[in-house]
């Protein structure tokens, strides 16, 4: 996008202040320049709120929709509640304060977050979830997430090939509060379990974290050094496990996926560590989302479904020059 933005999604301890500070755009919070197609009522301040931009999946997202919401004639402020409802639920308070015309979610929590989510409905904010869904069906305009059970099935797929059908391996989880973490690894574990000589001997909780996921896998080699794969549920728990593996000097001939389609993820796939990621395609959804809460602001259009799903795409060494910005597959 020519006009794309970049704002510094703000940390726990300055969320209230700073969500008032980083707005960008317009500087007439009321929209007055209107926006792009319409009836001429788009504009005012869309407020994003991401998870933890050190994350480049989730900066990504918070940088896209931020993108698509000043091209359609909006002022933007971006927060991360970095996984807690807490700091989730203040953000919200604040975006309620600035008198948002709509919010750009990813939840922090599938059920902690339901609650938030109806205050701001109370506060006459139309809520558009990105990435994670809620355990809750009507609070929000509309869901929209990747498919997350397609994409472990490919990913699980390619792994398998890799593993050559045989072997001991062990599984890096995310984050457990959200859902995708066990869409994916029930996706894994339906795939795999048709190979009876694939034997998973163990598996640890990495929340989505490079850093955890390195000392997980550390923890996870010691006990078991013959292992012969592992299976992450994204690219940053994946690119810690190849760290620990070479560390140990125990990297050759073991398989690791990961799932994100992260650009650091695209260079270990280049540089011949990583097997495979899955792309997730994040900028897609976070774009849409924008759109559709213009569509309800300029026109009062809603959402024809509240939840869809976007397929995933399997990258490896064959298709990897295919992607040409971050989350962004050419092909």
């Amino acid at each position: 996008m020519e006009r794309r933005i970049f704002l510094t999604a703000l940390g726990i301890g300055a969320a209230t202040a700073g969500l008032a500070a980083c707005s960008s755009g317009s500087d007439d919070a009321s929209g007055s320049d209107g926006g792009s197609g319409g009836s001429g009522k788009a504009g005012g301040l869309i407020t994003i709120i991401v998870n933890d931009p050190s994350n480049p999946y989730w900066k990504t997202e918070g940088d896209v929709a931020a993108a698509k919401a000043k091209e359609l004639g909006y002022t933007t402020t971006v927060g991360a509640h970095k996984g807690d409802t807490n700091t989730e639920n203040t953000l919200v308070d604040t975006a309620i304060s600035n008198k948002s015309v709509a919010l750009i979610l990813d939840p922090a929590n599938a059920d902690g977050s339901i609650g938030t989510i109806k205050k701001a409905n109370q506060a006459g904010i139309p809520v558009f979830l990105v990435n994670a869904e809620v355990n809750e069906a009507g609070v929000a305009k509309s869901q929209l997430v990747s498919n997350n059970a397609q994409g472990a099935a490919i990913g699980a797929q390619e792994w398998v090939k890799r593993m050559k059908e045989k072997g001991k391996y062990v599984e890096l989880f995310g984050l457990p509060s959200d859902n995708n973490a066990q869409t994916r690894s029930n996706g894994y574990e339906t795939t795999i379990s048709q190979y009876p000589d694939l034997k998973k001997v163990g598996q640890e909780v990495a929340d989505w974290d490079r850093t955890k996921g390195h000392d997980k896998a550390q923890s996870l080699l010691q006990a078991h050094p013959d292992i012969d794969g592992i299976i992450s549920g994204n690219d940053e728990m994946a690119l810690g496990a190849i760290a620990a593996l070479k560390e140990a000097n125990a990297f050759d001939g073991i398989v690791v996926g990961g799932f994100d389609g992260s650009p650091d993820a695209v260079d270990s796939i280049k540089a011949g560590e990583l097997a495979y990621t899955v792309l997730q395609p994040v900028a897609q959804f976070a774009a849409k989302a924008v759109e559709m809460a213009h569509a309800l602001v300029a026109d009062g259009t809603e959402p024809e479904q509240e939840k869809q799903a976007f397929d995933c795409i399997l990258i490896t060494e064959d298709n990897v020059d295919k992607m040409t910005e971050a989350f962004t597959y050419s092909g």
